[in-house]
Order: structure tokens, then C-alpha cells, then sequence
């Protein structure tokens, strides 16, 4: 059960990021769209912020690496489509 809950927790926080990466580069869409950067958002950024040697920790960390990421992804999405 706790995994549940971690996957429900995980993908509203996702959600959230993915709406605050697309009102950071105005960037409207959908709430499934915005779930689906957040959530990528977050592998994304984890993997670019590790690159430079920074980590989120906690919630909030998580939080703002997501946001980082969903922007990034937006941004990439901007340029090429």
C-alpha cells in the first residue's frame, strides 16, 4: 500500500510542477501534459543538477528539480516543435 501512495503523492507533485514549469515559460496544456513533464521534469533535472553535483533532498528539493526540469523540457519543446 505504501507504494501506492508514493506513486499518487510522485505524480501530483508532478502535476503541480509540470503547471508551475508551464506558467514559469507560458507555456499552457493540459493536465495530463502537465504531469507528464513534471514527472520527466524530475528525471530530467535530477539528471542535469547531478551532472553539476547538486541534489534536491526532501519534498521540496524534489519539488524545485522537477520544476527545473519540466522548464528545460518546455524550453526544448519550444525550439524544435
Amino acid at each position: 500500500m505504501g507504494s501506492l501512495l508514493s506513486l499518487i503523492i510522485n505524480l501530483i507533485i508532478g502535476g503541480i510542477a509540470g503547471w508551475v514549469a508551464g506558467k514559469i515559460m507560458g507555456s499552457e496544456g493540459s493536465v495530463l501534459r502537465n504531469i507528464v513533464l513534471g514527472v520527466c521534469g524530475g528525471v530530467v533535472g535530477g539528471i542535469l543538477l547531478g551532472i553539476l553535483g547538486l541534489h534536491g533532498a526532501g519534498m521540496i528539493g524534489g519539488f524545485v528539480v522537477s520544476v527545473f526540469g519540466a522548464c528545460v523540457l518546455v524550453w526544448i519543446a519550444k525550439k524544435f516543435f
